[in-house]
């Protein structure tokens, strides 16, 4: 799959490789692993000398080992001696900044918390020392987004302070995917929502499904639940490592929030433990939910609901994690009737998402969100604010339009109203056939 979008991001990094031809720069790149960091920092500085460094799970003498390999192959500068601690790697390398340009990419940069954290102050020091006279634009690459805030914008970590420029990567946006099918000749608006649906957005995820011709509903579905599918044991690989031994506590919570069970108390019933703290780190430390209240709610009001945020993970909590001895037994076709059957409610939510981002991406509103009471009462799947010339734009969302009922949605804003009583109301059913819309989403 060919390089999609990341045009802001790029302009970001080429700007700041630019300035660092008079002195040291530093970036720090961090996101979810696969979403294309690396990726996008060697196509920011494909017209730059690179060097390229990668902090494996290794003893740092090894890794000392194989970067000083990598520095002699595309520097000729003579190495004396075993260099066996990073810093020594990191202080050879500033001192060839000093008279030649380059962009030093040192890649999942957490990885040395564990190998040896005193590399954060040693390097710390070093850049302080070299930076004014360095040629040098340093990006740093992580991928456990807690360990990379931890490092960096952790007022009492050493190198708190020191990035010129933090780039926390996400996903592709709905239109990037609509691009990619329609440059596959496979966009159908049922192929795009699904595709968004279950891949969110990751570049590899939906670069997994391309090589293998995946693009309608069922091929996808049986690419995932099938045996040896990359994706089955994707959300450990993705967040064991982040959560360390606690896993199993936060795992049960996640495939909780993702059957439904998103109000505090109901997890908390069911799991028999008090979840706050968790909940708080899930939200604060990891990014993987968001608290979601009511729009126009209090910033610290009691109507919330916790909702995953990331919808290949929301998908695999609900299906796959949810179901694992079924999948261990292969017993693929027993997930596969209880994903055709939930499918169509776990969409909704989905298709919800998809639209506030389309939303979002057309400029035209100052706040998007959805509106419930206590009681989840009236609840609207979008409200969607404009301020400037006083609109509100109220939505209705199913997979079918068929079933939607535009009378009960307007006798749903009725306390809604008395929040915007200068503001005028419109309203819209919302479908998988509105997704091609064009002006996109107008009001009807």
């Amino acid at each position: 799959m060919k390089f999609y979008g990341r045009q802001a991001e790029i302009q970001q990094i080429q700007t700041i490789t630019k300035q660092s031809k008079d002195n040291g720069k530093m970036t720090v790149i961090t996101g979810r692993r696969r979403v294309g960091k690396t990726l996008l920092s060697l196509e920011a500085s494909h017209t730059e000398k690179v060097l390229y460094l990668f902090i494996a799970k290794k003893t740092e003498a090894l890794i000392c080992q194989e970067c000083i390999e990598v520095i002699q192959n595309n520097f000729d500068t003579p190495v004396i001696g075993d260099i066996t601690r990073f810093r020594d790697v990191f202080k050879l390398l500033m001192e060839l900044a000093k008279t030649q340009h380059f962009v030093l990419i040192i890649d999942e940069f957490q990885e040395f918390l564990r190998i040896n954290p005193a590399v954060y102050s040693e390097l710390q020091n070093l850049w302080d020392q070299y930076k004014r006279q360095s040629k040098v634009h340093l990006m740093f690459i992580g991928s456990i987004y807690s360990l990379m805030v931890k490092i960096f914008q952790n007022n009492k970590e050493p190198l708190f302070g020191r990035a010129d420029r933090i780039i926390y990567l996400k996903p592709f946006q709905p239109e990037t995917i609509r691009q990619i099918q329609q440059d596959e000749g496979h966009y159908t608006v049922e192929n795009f929502f699904f595709a968004y649906l279950f891949t969110g957005g990751i570049p590899r995820y939906l670069e997994i499904l391309i090589d293998n011709e995946c693009f309608e509903r069922e091929t996808i579905i049986d690419f995932i639940l099938s045996k040896n599918s990359p994706f089955l044991s994707e959300g450990r690989h993705l967040l064991i490592e982040e959560f360390g031994k606690d896993y199993g506590t936060y795992f049960s919570i996640l495939e909780l929030i993702a059957t439904g069970k998103t109000g505090r108390g109901e997890i908390e019933s069911i799991l028999g433990i008090n979840t706050g703290g968790y909940l708080q780190r899930l939200s604060e430390t990891y990014d993987v939910i968001e608290i979601h209240r009511p729009i126009n709610a209090k910033p610290n009001g009691k109507l919330q609901k916790y909702l995953i945020k990331d919808n290949f993970l929301n998908f695999w909590f609900r299906f796959i994690y949810r179901h694992t001895s079924a999948i261990e037994a292969d017993n693929f076709t027993y997930v596969k009737r209880i994903l055709e059957r939930d499918l169509s409610s776990f969409s909704g939510l989905i298709l919800e998402r998809l639209f506030q981002s389309l939303l979002a991406n057309t400029g035209d509103y100052n706040m998007i969100g959805n509106y419930w009471e206590r009681g989840n009462q009236n609840e609207i799947d979008i409200v969607a604010v404009n301020d400037w010339d006083k609109s509100v734009l109220v939505a209705e969302v199913k997979l079918n339009a068929s079933r939607i009922r535009m009378g009960k949605l307007k006798e749903k804003t009725a306390k809604l109203k008395q929040h915007y009583p200068k503001h005028n109301f419109q309203y819209r059913a919302l479908s998988l056939e509105n997704l091609d819309d064009t002006p996109p989403l107008l009001p009807q």
